[in-house]
């Protein structure tokens, strides 16, 4: 047969891509591995080393990826062309990226969750340095003397100021980062229970929730017992993060709640859509590595569920 009218290679299907770039995913990438080999799914992993050659191969179209799981645009502009890719073309994406963003703009879930019901610390947003710069001071006595002020973006920490008091301390802020907005929110003290700080993290996955008791000065997990949950009436840890869920869009994130004085269960730290997935066995602060596994089980479930529903792509291989 001439080369010429010889058809074009059809291009290799990948079921499930995941996009990483932190070396720290490492345990975890495996465990996801693992969990779609048994599910027969095909995993293609776009890491630095790789990103710039899949992107060549998607646009001259050798192969193909039916879903898509992010963990690096964030930080690294050149996985956004996947992303763009998969938004036209994959049968879905895990945390798309602009719901991820959305939510990463606390003003923007202050208000979100303030509208579906949830109770939230006292806050007041205060406007970019740059939308408005002479501010005049609001009343502050609502936030009791000491509160935290918060940039609207950023992860981490970064940017974070504990324990201010002053409108001064608020002024200085907005003018470090002219651009964003800030967020001045009232300092919340967790009852104590069984001897802890009623201070919680909660990890949430295609419907599943994982609340843990967190230290907030060293970071340590520890699961939330059935039994705990059941005793201490901890149920609205479970019944929260399926409303963040259906707020923000998203499949899987970490949310803080504490549980006040005043009986009430509060969402501190909105959502994080990036999950520091590093174990327990490896480093103190890491996720319990129970939790870890259950969570590449239930990404690598949804995305055999969602290949499930997808028609092949004309011409790929199955």
């Amino acid at each position: 047969m001439n080369a010429e009218n010889s058809a074009p290679a059809a291009p290799v299907n990948y079921d499930l891509c995941l996009a990483w770039n932190w070396p720290y995913d490492r345990d975890f990438v495996n465990l996801l591995a693992a969990a779609a080999r048994r599910r027969n799914l095909s995993l293609l992993e776009a890491t630095p080393e790789k990103v710039e050659g899949i992107e060549r191969a998607l646009r001259e179209g050798r192969i193909f990826i039916r879903v898509l799981l992010d963990r690096a645009a964030e930080s690294d502009p050149r996985y956004l062309f996947l992303d763009d890719w998969a938004r036209d073309h994959a049968r879905y994406r895990i945390n798309p990226f602009e719901k991820a963003a959305r939510s990463w703009d606390k003003a923007t879930m202050h208000l979100a969750l303030i509208g579906a019901g949830i109770q939230t610390p006292h806050t007041i947003i205060l406007p970019s340095w740059e939308e408005e710069p002479a501010l005049e001071p609001p009343d502050l006595s609502p936030l009791r003397g000491k509160f935290t002020i918060k940039p609207a973006h950023g992860s981490g920490g970064v940017g974070v100021i504990l324990e201010a008091s002053s409108w001064e301390a608020a002024l200085a802020a907005r003018r470090s980062n002219p651009g964003d907005r800030y967020l001045l929110q009232a300092h919340v003290e967790p009852v104590t229970l069984l001897g802890r700080p009623a201070w919680f993290r909660v990890i949430f996955c295609s419907g599943a929730v994982y609340p843990s008791w967190w230290d907030t000065r060293t970071h340590v997990y520890i699961p939330v017992s059935a039994e705990e949950e059941a005793a201490l009436g901890l149920s609205p840890l479970k019944t929260i993060p399926p409303v963040l869920a259906r707020l923000s869009g998203l499949d899987s994130f970490s949310t803080e709640i504490a549980l006040t004085s005043r009986g009430l269960f509060t969402a501190v730290d909105y959502i994080n859509d990036q999950i520091d997935l590093r174990l327990q066995s490896k480093t103190p602060d890491g996720v319990p590595d129970a939790i870890v596994a259950d969570v590449a089980e239930r990404l690598a479930g949804l995305a055999a569920e969602k290949c499930a529903e997808a028609p092949l792509f004309p011409g790929v291989n199955a």
